[in-house]
C-alpha cells in the first residue's frame, strides 16, 4: 500500500488531501507515517516529530487510528483472498501473494496484479504498488520501483540484470551497518555484489554472506507461507549524547515506548514478557526482563513495566547511548479475536 496510514487519513478527510500529512507525532512523539506530500521534505517514519515539524513547517499531524488502519488491511486481504489462498502478511500495508495457481484465469501474475491494484482503488479508495517476479526478494524490490501507484513487473531472465543495476543499499536485509560495510569494500550496487567470491563474502559478512551471493544473482527459493509465528516486537533509539539523569532516561523510555507499542498494534500480537535493552556509552549491554502470568493488555501496562526495569538499574553507574523496549512470550489470540498478521524483520 503507498503511505498506507497517511492515505487513510487523506482519504477519509478531505481537507488533508494533497497536504502533507504525519500519522502519530505530538509532544515527544514520533512520525510513524509520513504523506508522500511530505515525504518531499525529508519527513519519514520514526523520525522525532520536532525534526519532522522543522523539516516541514506546513506538516498536518493527525493521531494514529490503528482500529481504522486494521478495518482496511482486512478488507485488501479478503481482496486477496480471491486470487491465492498463499498469503504471507508482512504488517498490515504489505504482504506476499504465490498466485502459480491462476486461480481466476487471468493468463498472467501481471494481469492478477492489475486487478487486485483495481480492486483495491475501487473498493476502498486507496492506491497500492505491485511487484511481480518469479521470487520474493526481487517481486519485494520491485514493488518500490514505481511508487505510488505503480506496477513493476521482472520476468525471470531479467533478475539478474535488474538487481545488477540497483544500490545494495535497497536490497531487503541489507541493513545501514551493512551497506556502509559493504561500500567500504568497494560494493556500491547488485554488479559488485555479484563480482565477490562466496567464500570472501563469508569471510567478511559470516553466514550473510551466502545469502548476499545468491540475491545478487537474482537466485532467492524462500516460498510464500501463509502463517508466520511472531517471536518479538520492539523498538529502541540511540541518542545523540549520553543520558545520566533519570528524568531524561524516563523521558526518551516513554517516547521508546510509544514506538515499540505502535508497532506491536499494527502487528496485532500479544505477549506475556517486557524486555528492555540498555547499551552504555562504552558499547557494553544488557537486557532485563519482566514476565506476567497474563499477555500485557495496554500501552500504560507496556511503558509501566519498562519505567520499572529501568527504576531498578538507576541510578545508572555511566552514561546511557541506547534504550530498547520489547514485548516476548508470544500467545495466540483468542478464536474470537481478530486473526494475526505478520511482520517482517
Amino acid at each position: 500500500m503507498d503511505a498506507f496510514y497517511a492515505s487513510v487519513e487523506q482519504r477519509d478527510n478531505p481537507e488533508l488531501k494533497g497536504k502533507p500529512v504525519a500519522v502519530g507525532g505530538g509532544h515527544r512523539g514520533v512520525v510513524a507515517a509520513a504523506s508522500y506530500e511530505a515525504r518531499k521534505f525529508g519527513v519519514r517514519s520514526a523520525m522525532p516529530s520536532v525534526t519532522a515539524k522543522r523539516r516541514c513547517p506546513e506538516l498536518v499531524f493527525v493521531k494514529p487510528r490503528f482500529d481504522v488502519y486494521r478495518a482496511a488491511s482486512q478488507q485488501i486481504r479478503e481482496i486477496f483472498a480471491d486470487y491465492t489462498d498463499l498469503i504471507e502478511p508482512l504488517s498490515l500495508d504489505e504482504a506476499y501473494l504465490d498466485v502459480t495457481e491462476d486461480r481466476r484465469g487471468l493468463g498472467s501474475a501481471r494481469a492478477i496484479a492489475e486487478e487486485i491494484r483495481a480492486r483495491i482503488k475501487a473498493e476502498t479508495g486507496l492506491t497500492a504498488s505491485a511487484g511481480v517476479s518469479y521470487c520474493k526478494f526481487i517481486a519485494k524490490l520491485a514493488s518500490d520501483q514505481n511508487k505510488p501507484d505503480g506496477l513493476c513487473v521482472i520476468p525471470p531472465h531479467k533478475g539478474a540484470a535488474f538487481v545488477a543495476a540497483l544500490p545494495v543499499k535497497r536490497f531487503h536485509g541489507v541493513g545501514p551497518v551493512t551497506a556502509a560495510k559493504m561500500e567500504k569494500l568497494g560494493i556500491s550496487t547488485g554488479a559488485d555484489l555479484a563480482r565477490w567470491p562466496i567464500e570472501q563474502l563469508e569471510a567478511h559478512f559470516g553466514s550473510s554472506g551466502r545469502w548476499y551471493w545468491r540475491i545478487a544473482r537474482g537466485i532467492d527459493e524462500r516460498e510464500v507461507k501463509s502463517d508466520r509465528p511472531y517471536k518479538s516486537v520492539s523498538a529502541e533509539r540511540t541518542f545523540d549524547v549520553d543520558y545520566v539523569e533519570a528524568d531524561d532516561l524516563k523521558r526518551e523510555l516513554e517516547r521508546v515506548a510509544g514506538y515499540a507499542w505502535q508497532r506491536i498494534e499494527r502487528s496485532e500480537v500479544k505477549g506475556r514478557t517486557v524486555t528492555l535493552k540498555v547499551k552504555f556509552g562504552d558499547f557494553t549491554q544488557i537486557t532485563r526482563s519482566k514476565s506476567f502470568p497474563c499477555p500485557v493488555p495496554d500501552f500504560a501496562a507496556f511503558e509501566g513495566a519498562g519505567q520499572a526495569l529501568l527504576d531498578a538499574l538507576l541510578p545508572v553507574p555511566k552514561g546511557i547511548r541506547l534504550l530498547g523496549l520489547g514485548l516476548h512470550s508470544m500467545v495466540e489470540r483468542a478464536q474470537d479475536e481478530p486473526r494475526q498478521l505478520g511482520l517482517e524483520i
